[in-house]
């Protein structure tokens, strides 16, 4: 099996600007994948939602020597919001389940690389 990250970009504000209905909605849509990968024999091994870009710390520079700046790493709309880590030996599959949460925006998989440089088994 190989492992893949799973990464959710999108458009911050929309969160932010979002009823508690919404939100709701938003994490019952995350439960239905988390239970469809099992389903369909993918294991999720780690994730997490993250805080709003402008909470970030973008460092620079060398060991002890800095610079640290607040605010997101690219000036864009859209940012990672979370990411999922799953392995799968089916990366097919694993593609259209993460169709339940693109939705209108994108989901990008990435294979994890091993610290030997190899594909992440």
């Amino acid at each position: 099996m190989t492992t893949y990250a799973v990464l959710l970009p999108g458009d911050e504000s929309v969160w932010e600007n979002a009823t508690p209905e919404q939100r709701r909605a938003a994490y019952d849509r995350h439960g239905r994948f988390a239970a469809l990968l099992a389903e369909r024999g993918h294991r999720v091994v780690g994730g997490a939602e993250l805080t709003h870009s402008r909470e970030a710390l973008v460092v620079r520079g060398d060991l002890d020597r800095v610079t640290v700046t607040q605010g997101p790493y690219a000036e864009t709309v859209e940012q990672l919001t979370g990411f999922y880590l799953v392995r799968s030996d089916d990366v097919e599959d694993l593609a259209r389940a993460c169709g339940l949460l693109a939705g209108s925006d994108a989901v990008e998989i990435r294979a994890c690389v091993d610290h030997a440089g190899e594909v992440a088994s």
